[in-house]
């Protein structure tokens, strides 16, 4: 964890939490996730039917599951979608706004332990980075290890990256390596680029796309997130929206550059070099919005706050089922901006 989370002591008990799990994807286990296991340092967490606070996702027939539960209603989300407060209590999400009872708290966490990004400090002694070692133990140019073939923006820059040099691709989309890699880790670490393009671009829309490869240190090649430098050091990597399309700058020929930088860092060592020196995060700290001490203060603030909890509040509204109007409203335009967003992608 990013801290000591300031969990109980042993002569301390922990207190209980009554806790139920909805709308999460199929793979989802309750008893072992990132919530589970940071809330467990603190409480002695009650996996229950009838729970006192439920964590609740939106994925597919199961997204609505939250509203049978009359108890504190806590939504979380790994995909790009804004929280509907007519039918959610509180909020972690990738959003960055001031309502009073959200959190951000984007995606990867879920996959990786925030502090093992933390890069010891350099010094005189210890020295820059052996640029000559790193390039020896990467036989592989660049790696690309994806499935969705939605992504416009993501297919057309591994096709004129790979004008330059082969790409190599373990997934699913333009797999090119005799079929799909069983250690995405592994095949990683062989690289020294890897292409970590989000499915879609939104602010503070990060996910673990940019932090797998950082674990073994291959350089992410990023494109998604525009607010990416808030928590990463875009000096780490090589980030599009440091060079975003503008005035006199079209999205086509922002891509070319990002190409470019990647063919200038792949050909100069010492550009490369200066690069692995500099710490993934931003201060090389774990980020605010995946500090374990300050996401639990949450849970604590959470556990805590008298409300008037959305399931009790009964009104015309909730009587004639307008409640769900917004909801509905908001999944029907997200739907129909990605659909746009595919249909016209012009790179």
């Amino acid at each position: 964890m990013a801290s000591d989370p300031d969990s109980a002591t042993v002569d301390e008990p922990r207190p209980s939490i009554r806790l139920g799990f909805a709308g999460f994807w199929d793979s989802f286990d309750p008893r072992d996730n990132f919530l589970t296991r940071l809330l467990e340092t603190r409480w002695r967490v009650e996996l229950c039917d009838e729970p006192d606070f439920l964590i609740h996702s939106c994925i597919g027939r199961r997204r609505h599951d939250h509203r049978r539960y009359d108890c504190v209603r806590i939504f979380y989300t790994g995909e790009n979608v804004a929280p509907d407060w007519y039918s959610t209590d509180w909020a972690f999400t990738f959003e960055y706004t001031d309502h009073p009872r959200h959190f951000r708290l984007p995606h990867w966490p879920f996959y990786i332990d925030p502090p093992r990004l933390v890069k010891p400090s350099v010094t005189a002694a210890s020295g820059p980075p052996d640029i000559e070692a790193f390039l020896a133990s990467r036989p592989r140019f660049c790696g690309f290890v994806v499935s969705n073939p939605l992504c416009k923006t993501r297919n057309e820059f591994f096709r004129r990256l790979s004008k330059y040099k082969r790409v190599d691709s373990g997934g699913k989309l333009f797999n090119n390596v005799g079929g799909r890699v069983p250690d995405k880790q592994a095949f990683l670490e062989e690289c020294r680029f890897t292409i970590a393009f989000e499915n879609e671009s939104h602010p503070g829309y990060t996910s673990e796309k940019v932090a797998e490869p950082m674990l073994v240190s291959t350089i992410p090649i990023y494109w998604g997130d525009p607010l990416v430098g808030n928590d990463f050091d875009t000096r780490s990597f090589l980030s599009y929206h440091d060079t975003p399309p503008g005035p006199g700058l079209s999205r086509s020929a922002a891509l070319d550059v990002l190409v470019d930088r990647v063919v200038a860092a792949d050909r100069d060592p010492d550009l490369l070099a200066a690069m692995l020196a500099q710490p993934w995060y931003r201060g090389n700290r774990v980020p605010r919005c995946a500090d374990a001490a300050v996401i639990l203060g949450q849970f604590e603030k959470i556990f805590t706050t008298p409300i008037e909890r959305v399931s009790r509040r009964r009104g015309p509204a909730r009587l004639l089922g307008l409640d769900r109007l917004p909801d509905a409203a908001g999944s029907i335009g997200r739907r129909i901006k990605r659909k746009w967003r595919q249909w016209t992608s012009n790179v």
